[in-house]
């Protein structure tokens, strides 16, 4: 009778413990450096991550034209040209109503907080004079210098650096629009078989999220911001035009961003209006909120953005550690995407038929239109 063999010291508990805490901490390990390597190649990757979710959301308009008989090239040039033309208006008219109406909020923000100052003065509390007044002063002569404006404008990012990233994302989301379905064809020749499919299912997926949530998340900022900007106009609140473009950027940070936006609008409204118009400024954010996450919110985006609350605040940290208000705005999107592809890869969706591991279960052209 042969002696039995030696046993390992891996097949245990303890080392098949070990050995899943060695696999996960060289995961981890991949996935730091592969975080670290996009942080440092930021003007490449988010221009792509841009340009991914608005073709994502044109790719409706594209379809359609073509579905009207237009030319690829044609209906992707005209869509990209008159997504290009609004933006463009918007920045011009932002540009051209700060700089006719920035000394005007600095004279009002002076007269509002004198106001809040006699509040301050009059009210139980005892404030020293002399550190309100320097406090004042300074504050106004920094808003009404021109350090101010400079700052204000390059603190965003070095122009070169923001031209170079516009060019590059219009670029690529010309060539998205234009030749998505043969860049899909190209990345699906990694796959073959059931893989394959599971691909093709989680592209389509993606897109499918990506598309819905770019078009209902600016459905929404885009009431907010016509109703606030509305109500800054009526109010004749300084820079009102630009507080609205504000808001509806705001709307694209889920949990925090239009809370954020309505409080710098209030803020303005108090400086420049004074408290009865800052209340009034605040029932109507406050209004919007409500009709926003009551009404708007599960009508226009209804389940297109599929995550807990918690994952939504973690993703927004990262975002904003990573790439600062741009990262905010794409992290949850691009959550939400990995993992709708996690669920299809773990077999948790399985998509509307079952594939068959021999031949893709959607074409090139269906994944790319399931934008759509």
């Amino acid at each position: 009778m042969s002696a039995p063999a030696p046993k390992s010291p891996w097949s245990d508990s303890f080392g098949r413990t070990s050995t899943r805490a060695a696999q996960t901490l060289l995961i981890l390990a991949l996935a730091s450096v592969l975080v670290f390597a996009l942080s440092q190649l930021t003007l490449i990757v988010i221009p792509v991550i841009i340009a991914l979710i608005l073709a994502a959301a044109i790719a409706p308009l594209v379809a359609w034209l073509r579905s009207r008989g237009w030319p690829a090239a044609v209906a992707t040039g005209v869509s990209f040209l008159g997504m290009v033309t609004v933006f463009g208006a918007a920045v011009t008219g932002i540009v051209f109503a700060v700089q006719s109406e920035w000394p005007a909020l600095v004279e009002q923000a002076g007269a509002g907080f004198d106001q809040l100052y006699s509040l301050v003065k009059n009210g139980p509390l005892t404030v020293d004079d002399t550190v309100i007044q320097d406090a004042r002063d300074k504050a106004l002569a920094f808003l009404g210098s021109s350090s101010f404006a400079t700052g204000a404008i390059t603190g965003i990012g070095a122009a070169a650096s923001f031209i170079t990233g516009f060019v590059l994302m219009a670029v690529v989301l010309f060539y998205f629009l234009k030749d998505g379905e043969k860049i899909w064809a190209f990345v699906l020749r990694a796959f073959t078989g059931e893989r394959r499919a599971k691909a093709e299912l989680a592209g389509a997926r993606g897109l499918q999220l990506l598309g819905g949530y770019v078009r209902g998340t600016a459905a929404v900022a885009g009431v907010d911001a016509v109703v606030i900007g509305a109500a800054l106009l009526v109010m004749q609140v300084p820079l009102a035009l630009p507080l609205a473009v504000i808001t509806f950027i705001g709307g694209f940070i889920p949990l925090v961003g239009a809370t954020a936006a309505g409080a710098i609008a209030v803020l303005v409204a108090l400086v420049s209006n004074g408290p009865v118009a800052a209340l009034i400024v605040l029932a109507v954010v406050v209004g919007v909120n409500q009709l926003e996450g009551n009404f708007l919110q599960p009508v226009l985006m209804g389940n297109a953005l599929k995550v807990h609350g918690l994952v939504i605040l973690l993703a927004l940290t990262a975002g904003t550690i990573l790439a600062g208000i741009v990262g905010a705005v794409l992290a949850v999107p691009l959550a939400a995407v990995v993992w709708a592809i996690i669920k299809v890869w773990t077999g948790e969706d399985p998509g509307d038929t079952a594939p068959t591991p021999d031949e893709p279960a959607v074409e090139p052209d269906t994944a790319h239109d399931g934008a759509t």
